[in-house]
């Protein structure tokens, strides 16, 4: 019938976006808080490391992979440099995961947040944080 064509054009107006409303699907997004530099981001990992047992196992992962790498320049052994970031993170995600109860800063900011690891372990090893 006539009634039910205007209805039916209006629902589909209603449903459509115009073009003034179309945007793209980054613009929809909340923006994330994005740090313009480490010394910023440090802060935010540190407060994600409060537990001893999670910047322990931070501190022994890091420590350890390093200790394989050079392993394995001295012996030549290429596969040993594979296992660095398995041995490092695997120390790390148990902390996090289970002592920390948080989701790792790794999977928002991979870099900074390499940075931080190799920079809490360096703090420790100076003895500028408490282990």
């Amino acid at each position: 019938t006539m009634t039910e064509q205007p209805q039916q054009q209006k629902q589909k107006q209603q449903q459509e976006p115009t073009a003034q409303e179309e945007t793209p699907l980054l613009q929809k997004l909340p923006k994330e808080e994005r740090y313009q530099s480490f010394a910023e981001f440090y802060p935010f990992y540190l407060s994600e490391h409060q537990n001893t047992t999670s910047r322990r196992l931070h501190v022994l992962g890091t420590g350890s992979s390093l200790v394989v790498g050079a392993i394995g320049i001295v012996l030549g052994e290429t596969f040993l440099f594979y296992a660095m970031p398995v041995i490092g993170y695997g120390f790390a995600w148990v902390g996090h995961f289970f002592f920390e109860q948080n989701t790792p800063a790794t999977f928002k900011y991979p870099l900074w947040s390499l940075r931080g690891d190799f920079t809490l372990f360096s703090e420790v090893v100076r003895g500028i944080r408490s282990f």
